[in-house]
């Protein structure tokens, strides 16, 4: 079997929803990232043999398979193909998966996996729902389906999981804080290599990261969802909603090496689980005992964890089942910082973490995303 490894990885600044690239179409900046990919990496873009985009509203800009339309608005040839897939907020993760497991089955030598999500532009829920993609509940599903499984929304499943591992607002508002004060110091340190030039004064941050959180102003927020005094999940303590992209060059290791191109890192498990539709936030927990058994290592090996933000209480019970330490988790901030543009989030965080890896001369990396509908996946990298 081949090697699949990691040549290069960019992410754009993710930017707030109505913020930085409200202006962009998704196809355009997806297009703009993979030209960007190509140009680091010094590989011609005749070379790639797909785009693998993942996206999760697929509807609007973002339908039409947005892949092969970035592929044909970036400065690809029209032979490369594209094709998009959606397994929610592990989109782009899995489309580096489905990548590098093309490569090592020896179908391709050279692909181009990421993703893409404006939230500005197309509304959260527009593919299930009626209207404007406003939630108003899952009436597009099939019934039967809902009778078997009583589906939530996620925001509920998050404060379920705050109940079950007793997880206090105070608790989830202390790591939102962290959060943002770990992106700030990054940001503010320039360590963010792996982004490309954005907007203003977008160059090497995020639109969304806080200088300065005020821990009385998160402690009077209303929950989300629940009634006040009834729940304590929040904006505050939750991932912003955002706009931006990621591709990832992923190539077989003795093909890049004879091209002159440096491979950056290898993978060590590739995993994918599924998990209580209900709870449905909890997979990152069996994924993680899965790709660490696969991989042969225990979480003393890891030296840095990449788990999505999605909410604090997700992060927060992972580590409280797997007794991590949180000084490895998310060493430069997460979603609640920097945002989650859906299906750009994947790819944008593996492109952080080998660059913070890169940084800090760490060897192993992990990445975690809790996905909707009980789902997660998993990738452990070994930096080369």
């Amino acid at each position: 079997m081949n090697e699949a490894v990691i040549v290069e990885a960019v992410r754009t600044p993710f930017g707030r929803r109505g913020g930085w690239w409200a202006d962009t179409r998704p196809d355009t900046l997806l297009a703009q990232t993979v030209n960007g990919l190509l140009a680091r990496a010094g590989l011609p873009a005749d070379r790639v043999e797909d785009l693998i985009a993942g996206c999760v509203s697929q509807a609007g800009e973002q339908g039409a398979n947005i892949g092969r339309l970035a592929a044909m608005l970036s400065g690809l040839p029209e032979s490369v193909p594209g094709v998009s897939l959606n397994r929610m907020c592990g989109s782009s993760q899995q489309a580096v998966h489905f990548g590098a497991q093309a490569i090592a089955a020896g179908d391709m030598r050279y692909v181009v996996a990421g993703g893409v999500e404006s939230m500005s532009r197309v509304p959260m829920f527009l593919d299930v729902t009626l209207g404007q993609g406003e939630f108003k509940g899952f009436e597009s599903l099939n019934p039967a389906l809902l009778e078997r499984y009583p589906l939530i929304h996620q925001i509920e499943s998050a404060e379920r999981i705050a109940d079950h591992w007793q997880l206090s607002q105070a608790a989830m508002d202390e790591w939102a804080r962290e959060s943002h004060a770990r992106a700030w110091a990054a940001a503010r340190a320039g360590w963010h290599a792996e982004l490309l030039p954005g907007p203003q004064e977008a160059a090497h941050r995020d639109e969304g990261i806080r200088e300065k959180t005020d821990p009385a102003r998160m402690a009077a927020m209303a929950p989300a969802m629940r009634p006040v005094g009834q729940g304590g999940v929040t904006a505050a303590n939750a991932s912003q909603l955002a706009d931006g992209a990621a591709a990832v060059l992923l190539a077989d290791r003795d093909c890049a090496l004879a091209d002159g191109l440096r491979p950056r890192a290898r993978f060590l498990a590739r995993v994918v689980v599924g998990s209580d539709p209900v709870m449905q936030l909890t997979g990152v927990i069996p994924a993680t005992r899965l790709a660490l058994a696969r991989a042969g290592l225990s979480l003393e090996d890891i030296d840095w964890i990449e788990i999505n933000e999605a909410f604090a209480s997700v992060v927060l019970a992972w580590q409280r089942e797997l007794d991590a330490k949180l000084s490895r988790v998310n060493p430069w901030g997460g979603a609640i910082a920097h945002g989650h543009p859906l299906g750009a989030t994947g790819a944008g965080l593996m492109a952080k973490m080998l660059t913070g890896l890169e940084a800090t001369e760490g060897e192993i990396g992990m990445q975690l995303m809790c996905i909707g509908h009980g789902m997660a996946t998993a990738t452990i990298i070994q930096r080369l």
